[in-house]
């Protein structure tokens, strides 16, 4: 009988000793939410990694329209996870996937909280089409409807702001 008093108190003591451990170890949720909060750029979600400058030029005139920071995604995995997992962007940054040939482009908004303009370029930088405040959520295709092989993402609204339209020019230096 000792005995087994003597070893529910372990087994009570042991329990203890697991949750007051495991109350101090943080989720995975916390840690996530730990990362938005460190994110000098602003944004929360999935922190803005700056890699390049790429600036907006107005066709014929080569007028600046806009500059932004921008993150890259040039392999495949950083082109599937893309802006997902962002509660929201800086307005000066954007994210410039760029494809190994220009082809019809295919997005997708989902688990995307913000909504999207998709500038899309060929392989010379012009400005071959524009999606505009793409929905956050959605899983309906997004597609050029020219070959390109740049896309960028930007804020919803952001090329009807800044006066950007198909034919503009692209470039970008990393």
């Amino acid at each position: 009988m000792k005995c087994f008093e003597f070893g529910r108190k372990i087994l009570f003591t042991s329990l203890t000793v697991l949750c007051v451990v495991m109350a101090g170890v943080p989720s995975s949720q916390s840690i996530y939410a730990q990362d938005a909060r460190n994110n000098s750029a602003g944004e929360t979600g999935v922190p803005f990694k700056p890699q390049g400058q790429l600036v907006f030029l107005q066709h014929g005139t080569g007028k600046t329209l806009k500059m932004i920071t921008i993150q890259i995604a040039d392999n495949d995995r950083e082109r599937t996870q893309g802006l997902m997992w962002r509660y929201s962007m800086s307005e000066d940054h954007g994210m410039l996937f760029i494809f190994p040939k220009e082809q019809v482009l295919d997005f997708w908004m989902k688990n995307t909280y913000i909504p999207l303009d998709m500038v899309f370029a060929d392989t010379s930088g012009k400005i071959v089409d524009i999606f505009r405040n793409a929905t956050p959520f959605s899983e309906s295709d997004i597609s050029s409807n020219q070959p390109a092989l740049y896309c960028v993402e930007v804020n919803g609204g952001f090329c009807s702001k800044y006066g950007i339209e198909t034919g503009d020019k692209i470039e970008f230096m990393r």
